[in-house]
């Protein structure tokens, strides 16, 4: 077996169980999950991808699965509540990117990828479904970590949660999987497949668990919702900024799970994150964006100067007329107006480099400055003189 299969894996289980199945000779149907609960992927899914990657690599079958049914449940995995469900229309958009987006790492070969959607087999009969829900007792589901917490304690669990499992568990039956990834969150979700594959008569997967990536905090397994995530459709200058500021303790850990090589022991923490920044908008953007993106963070946050290029901006006033600087903060940079007014209150928004301190602006102090809303977010103003 290819050592790189099991390279920064958790869990193996069954213990030799993969091994077995490689054994055979013939290419195993490896399957990975997601829930297209956002619009984006994040760096976070790309360990997981990266590993689909090296079964492809190695002559193997990936079955890519866009949980477009179990998103409108949400997976109950790590939750202290039940989470809040999301609308059909939000979920369908989200499944249109993440195709798109996993191909970035994933190669688009119909011999070693099949992308398939879980609604295909989920929407099911009453019959089907009961036939499914027999496959499992409640005190097997209840045994799960974040359910027995929940049930301990006397919060409520949804019948629908306790469902989640069970559906996952089918996708593994519907594609006849050898073989299934994820996080080491889903553990327990990837093992009840197992049971419910026995159930249904079909040889059952051997089970691969992989580290859950720290965010950009330096704390928190990175998510969106907490806001400490790197998308991979984020522009070049997001990716590096946010991948500086990573606290040190964490790079060696993303070294590992995103380049798959320790830090050089010779670099100073500064360069070795430098040179972590460039590789990740090389793998998403390219060398060339690479050395841009490091030449406008040196520009901004070392000179201390506006980026060369940057968007301009129409706004109509006259004089000393004010105009209301959260909704160009809104039309600019997509902020709630909301939004907008708490950035300048926190004093995030600048006009140059002179922090504004309130909302309103003479119009005539806007023409030809940049405005800055927070770190990264630049657009110059040219003011049109209202009719």
């Amino acid at each position: 077996m290819s050592p790189d299969l099991l390279r920064n894996v958790v869990d193996a289980l069954p213990s030799g169980e993969l091994e077995r199945k490689l054994a055979t000779g013939r290419p195993l149907r490896v399957k990975l999950g997601v829930d297209p609960t956002s619009p984006d992927l994040h760096l976070g899914h790309t360990v997981v991808l990266g590993k689909l990657r090296e079964f492809q690599d190695a002559g193997h079958k990936v079955v890519l699965i866009i949980g477009d049914y179990t998103a409108r449940i949400g997976d109950p995995s790590g939750r202290s509540k039940e989470r809040p469900a999301a609308s059909g229309e939000e979920v369908d958009a989200n499944a249109k990117t993440y195709q798109a987006q996993a191909f970035r790492i994933l190669r688009d070969d119909p011999d070693s990828l099949e992308v398939r959607f879980n609604s295909e087999w989920l929407d099911m009969p009453m019959e089907s479904l009961f036939r499914l829900a027999r496959t499992t007792t409640a005190a097997q589901v209840l045994e799960r970590d974040d359910f027995a917490k929940r049930f301990k304690a006397n919060e409520p669990i949804s019948l629908l949660e306790l469902l989640y499992p069970l559906m996952q568990g089918y996708d593994s039956v519907a594609v006849k999987a050898d073989v299934e990834l994820g996080g080491t969150d889903q553990k327990f979700n990837l093992l009840l497949g197992r049971d419910v594959q026995r159930a249904y008569g079909l040889p059952e997967q051997a089970v691969l668990t992989l580290p859950l990536l720290v965010g950009t905090d330096g704390v928190k397994k990175m998510s969106k919702s907490l806001g400490n995530y790197v998308g991979v459709t984020d522009p070049p200058d997001e990716q590096y900024g946010k991948t500086l500021s990573l606290p040190d303790e964490a790079m060696g850990e993303w070294y590992r799970l995103l380049l798959g090589r320790p830090p050089d022991t010779g670099a100073s923490p500064r360069d070795a994150k430098r040179t972590l920044a460039r590789e990740i908008v090389a793998r998403f953007h390219g060398p060339e964006a690479a050395t841009a993106a490091e030449a406008h963070f040196d520009r901004v946050f070392v000179q201390r100067q506006a980026p060369e290029e940057m968007e301009e901006r129409t706004v109509d006033g006259v004089d000393n007329e004010l105009v209301h600087l959260p909704a160009v903060l809104s039309d600019a940079f997509g902020l709630s107006r909301s939004e907008a007014r708490r950035l300048i209150q926190q004093g995030g928004v600048r006009l140059d480099d002179e922090v504004v301190a309130q909302p309103d602006v003479a119009a005539a102090a806007l023409d030809g400055r940049v405005l800055r809303a927070g770190k990264r977010r630049f657009v110059r103003l040219r003011l049109r003189a209202a009719v």
